[in-house]
């Protein structure tokens, strides 16, 4: 440590006529990094901070040898040091150093290298070394690591005769000759270095989820309560501006489990929901994402898989409910029951299906078709009196898509990028309206500014986006008060900047 007194830290100060010689200069520089290493050991846990290249992620070579190959990315130790890998790196592993089987480790140790040595021919008095290198290596122990003097990268369990190493089929359970990174120490770091948009799609999903583990709490299905905990607990770290990729997949693990038990529940105890389609692609999907975890590929990628097969199991989720009667308590004194109010959630299972009907039953309300639009066909679009307008770019498009169920339907529309969509439709005044739109949902995550005879009436957001199963129905809700007419012209205004507003079908539903 620099020199200093029980008062504090001795900082070198300059001034006129002050003789310096190499002992000045090398104590200012221990200084700084005596600083450094404090700050480091106080504020930071010891292990590899995540954000850096590769993370300094171990993986197995394709050539299948007694060989890794580790990651660039940056570690702190347990007394401060930093290391810093700036380029890939190969570790051979030779069976002959040690006792198999047994476990052996990779670790990260810091070194420190004197270099640029130089010497004056004038006097050779004066020579030395000009810089002192900071470094890191990578190396094989058979010894538990210190985290006080190097980092675990991973560790292998290598049996006697192994002629390869792998990377591990589960990351929750390695077994023997594959790469196990369940000990790598994790260095602290404040706040989410999640992008902002990522982090909006997250806190949009778990809400989704939270919505649907209540319907299916409030159908007597129990186990739906530890779902809806398990997104209160994640909304409430992202709150904390502690959600990343650091932690997500690790709660992602315990909220795709919960709604694994919630499966088994529905099995074991309401079949009339087990038994329909929907339910078993949900089951499916929990099969998907349990092995997403599974790769241990903590990446951005693997973020964006994990959140559109999420969104996709959660409309499935809807769509398993439809229609499906709350649990009723059959000791309560009869009450007098408030009628049933529109809401948008109900049309959740709605956004999935290939052919909407022209009457469905929804949560107590039965929605009748009273109008549709045929986009591309000359007659309908004149009729509804159907335009694009201030747009930046409109187009024409031909799309052969999937819906989530797999139904394959070949459609035309249009498309624009920012302006307006204007139609007029024929309905019943003084009743609630939604407007279903037929939408590629690849080009997903905007808001549309929704107008009735030029009156703003709400905002529409289309959240999410799947580049798989790409058709939805997007639904928009308009209040009954304003609809006031037998005709009213609908005003679409795109409000997120540079996204493709795209409608191959448009169905116009009021209640019964």
């Amino acid at each position: 440590m620099s020199d200093q007194k029980e008062t504090g830290y001795k900082r070198i100060n300059f001034f006129k006529g002050f003789l310096t010689t190499e002992r000045d200069w090398n104590e200012a520089e221990k200084y700084h990094i005596d600083k450094r290493m404090l700050h480091n050991r106080l504020f930071h846990s010891p292990g590899v901070a995540m954000g850096y290249g590769g993370d300094l992620r171990v993986g197995a070579r394709a050539r299948g040898d007694l060989s890794v190959e580790v990651q660039p990315g940056f570690a702190i130790d347990g007394v401060g040091h930093d290391m810093m890998l700036f380029d890939a790196a190969i570790k051979n592993i030779n069976p002959e150093e040690f006792r198999l089987p047994q476990t052996i480790y990779v670790v990260l140790r810091f070194y420190e290298e004197l270099t640029d040595f130089i010497a004056y021919k004038e006097n050779l008095e004066y020579k030395g070394h000009r810089r002192v290198l900071e470094t890191c290596k990578i190396e094989v122990s058979q010894t538990e690591p210190d985290i006080g003097r190097e980092v675990e990268l991973c560790r292998i369990y290598l049996e006697k005769g192994a002629n390869r190493i792998r990377d591990a089929r589960d990351a929750a359970d390695p077994r023997a000759n594959e790469i196990d990174m369940r000990f790598v120490p994790k260095a602290g770091r404040a706040g989410s270095f999640m992008p902002p948009a990522q982090r909006l799609r997250l806190q949009n999903l778990l809400w989704q989820i939270r919505r649907a583990g209540l319907e299916y709490s409030r159908r007597g299905i129990h186990s739906a309560n530890n779902v809806v905990q398990c997104c209160n607990t994640v909304l409430m770290i992202d709150a904390s501006n502690m959600c990343d990729l650091r932690n997500i997949f690790d709660l992602f693990y315990l909220l795709i489990e919960s709604e694994g038990e919630m499966a088994l529940d529905i099995d074991a105890h309401h079949p009339a929901i087990a038994q329909k389609k929907e339910f078993s692609e949900f089951r499916r999907h929990v099969e998907i994402l349990r092995g997403l975890i599974a790769e241990g590929k903590f990446n951005m990628d693997a973020f964006n898989n994990m959140v559109s097969y999420q969104s996709k199991l959660n409309e499935i989720a809807q769509a398993a409910i439809a229609g499906e009667k709350l649990l009723v308590d059959v000791k309560e004194e009869p009450k007098e029951i408030a009628p049933k109010v529109a809401d948008l959630k109900d049309w959740e299972g709605v956004k999935v299906m290939p052919y909407p009907k022209e009457s469905m039953d929804l949560e107590g309300l039965t929605w009748i078709l009273v109008d549709e639009i045929k986009i591309l066909d000359n007659d309908s679009e004149a009729k509804h009196s159907f335009n694009i307008k201030e747009a930046k770019d409109s187009y024409r498009s031909r799309q052969k898509l999937k819906y989530p169920d797999g139904t394959v339907i070949e459609g035309v529309g249009r498309a624009h990028v920012g302006g307006f969509a204007e139609f007029k439709i024929n309905v019943t005044p003084g009743r609630p309206v939604v407007v279903l739109r037929r939408m590629d949902y690849v080009y997903g995550d905007y808001e549309l500014e929704i107008q009735v005879n030029n009156k703003q009436v709400g905002v529409v957001a289309c959240t999410g986006t799947d580049r798989v199963h790409r058709w939805r129905n997007w639904p928009a809700m308009i209040a009954a008060e304003h609809v006031t007419e037998s005709s009213i012209m609908i005003k679409q205004i795109a409000l997120t900047a540079g996204r493709d507003v795209n409608m191959f079908h448009i169905w116009v539903y009021q209640p019964k």
